[in-house]
């Protein structure tokens, strides 16, 4: 079953746009598909069984692809695993897997389907896309021949990767992305030799596109945004929902912002392994998102976009993310510090014990300051101030500055950075900031039932404060400043970068 959702003055758009001019805005897609997943087997399955299961998913995709085209969509983005699902080892991948061509090959298999060998996943989604004059993401696997002459080459002689591909609106294949941040279980794959930097031109703007926990890194994500200067991102993902701060729309929207781009984010829907939360992203705005952990269904979003944000009077100015925190004296009030887990990074805590208060908490270089006040301190919920300045070294090493508001699971304070869905306190102020040493700082505002703050209640200075604009108080669930220090990220050793989380995990619990 697909549902979807379009916000009614884009309808009306949609129509105007396709008539007079695609190049200032254009439609955007994403489907959020709910894979059927192969039965689990220790050895291959035929190349026509996989090509059943494949083909299955992609009648689904098909049915995405032609409502959002019928709605005036020009893009529509899919997941991640969204073709063949996951948990796969190198053998059992194998009968999945085509040879994807460069590009500049110059290639629309539709018209030309053995050009280069056996390719009916690629003739699929070619046509998909010049049937319904629509450009079409999705995400397979490549594999490719090596032999000795390779010091890298693997032991069964050929190279497999994770890998989207983009058919413009008549069906050529014009882009090709092998994911370069491989998540620890994805031992049915290979490390490309380096990151690759995929971008293209098309009549709505500069687009790019890379995998899932790409997005965390410097390379490619940060690459294709600062100096190639792309429009729009564009992320097939299969995202493991890890409350509560590295939940996908959350952490997508935020990302967005933060990189002051446009971002089509695509997720996989499976509620037993905690995967939902796809959306639509702008600069200065959430056009469109879904986060679903009650239903099955699939969901087609699409919303209307700026070609060329850069271009436009509201593109948001870029924020010194230290300005503010840096410089006001710490706040000295009767607190109490103690220790506690997110994700197995050990923070230090503040409890909030007032209606209203000014805190600070520091962990080595990063000082977190907070100006709030509660409609009324509950007595049956507990929040806490929280600041983070290290290397993340589980599933992957990389180093973080974080600071964060949040409810604690409870009242008892060791359940703090514990999931958490809900809350009902409100806080009719707060401003958040901190001494952060990167100018990448993913600003989050979670709302009780996992739902983002919509940007009229809430704002981020320039000077580096995430805080409520005057209205109705907002009942939190958790707000974060979430910053990445990629310079302090330890060398990649081995083969490829270091293993980041995203596809399931068993660790974690939404």
């Amino acid at each position: 079953m697909i549902t979807s959702y379009f916000p009614k003055f884009v309808v009306g758009f949609a129509f105007f746009v396709l008539s007079v001019s695609a190049l200032d805005t254009f439609i955007a897609a994403v489907y959020e598909h709910a894979v059927i997943l192969p039965n689990r087997t220790e050895t291959p399955v035929s190349k026509d069984e996989a090509l059943v299961l494949m083909n299955k998913n992609i009648d689904v995709l098909e049915k995405a692809v032609k409502l959002a085209a019928t709605q005036g969509a020009h893009i529509i983005v899919t997941p991640e695993d969204g073709i063949y699902g996951w948990v796969f080892t190198r053998e059992t991948i194998y009968p999945y897997l085509e040879d994807i061509p460069d590009p500049e090959v110059n290639w629309i298999p539709c018209r030309d389907p053995q050009r280069f060998g056996h390719a009916p996943v690629q003739e699929r989604l070619s046509c998909l896309a010049k049937d319904n004059s629509i450009y079409v993401v999705a995400n397979i696997g490549d594999k490719k021949p090596c032999n000795a002459s390779d010091p890298q080459c693997p032991r069964d002689g050929r190279y497999q990767y994770n890998t989207d591909v983009v058919f413009d609106s008549e069906g050529r294949l014009v882009a090709r992305y092998h994911k370069y941040n491989l998540f620890a279980p994805e031992v049915q794959f290979d490390f490309p030799k380096a990151s690759e930097l995929v971008t293209f031109d098309t009549p709505f703007g500069k687009l790019g596109v890379f995998t899932c926990f790409d997005i965390f890194s410097h390379d490619p994500a940060v690459v294709v945004v600062d100096e190639l200067q792309v429009d729009s991102v564009l992320l097939p993902t299969a995202w493991y929902n890890t409350l509560p701060l590295l939940s996908a729309v959350p952490f997508h929207s935020a990302w967005a912002k933060a990189l002051r781009v446009n971002l089509l984010a695509a997720n996989t829907h499976n509620t037993t392994m905690h995967m939902t939360g796809s959306g639509i992203y702008a600069p200065e705005a959430v056009k469109v998102y879904h986060y679903d952990m009650e239903t099955e269904s699939g969901q087609l979003m699409l919303s209307e976009l700026k070609s060329r944000p850069r271009r436009e009077p509201t593109y948001p100015e870029a924020v010194d993310w230290r300005a503010y925190a840096s410089s006001i004296e710490p706040f000295l009030s009767e607190q109490s510090e103690f220790q506690g887990m997110i994700y197995f990074d050990k923070f230090t805590f503040t409890e909030l014990k007032k209606n209203r208060g000014n805190y600070t908490v520091c962990q080595k270089d990063l000082c977190c300051h907070l100006t709030y006040q509660m409609s009324e301190k509950r007595s049956d919920e507990a929040f806490v101030l929280g600041a983070f300045d290290g290397l993340h070294v589980v599933e992957g090493q990389y180093y973080l500055q974080i600071c964060t508001l949040l409810k604690c699971q409870t009242t008892d304070l060791g359940t703090c950075g514990e999931p958490v869905g809900s809350a009902f306190t409100t806080f009719e102020e707060f401003s958040l900031s901190g001494t952060f040493g990167t100018s990448y700082v993913f600003p989050q505002l979670v709302l009780s039932g996992s739902q983002l703050a919509p940007e009229r209640h809430y704002e981020v200075s320039r000077d580096g404060r995430l805080r409520n604009r005057s209205g109705a108080p907002l009942p939190v669930l958790v707000t974060a400043l979430y910053g990445r220090v990629f310079e302090k990220d330890p060398p990649r050793l081995g083969q490829g970068p270091g293993k980041l989380q995203c596809s399931p995990s068993e660790h974690f619990q939404d």
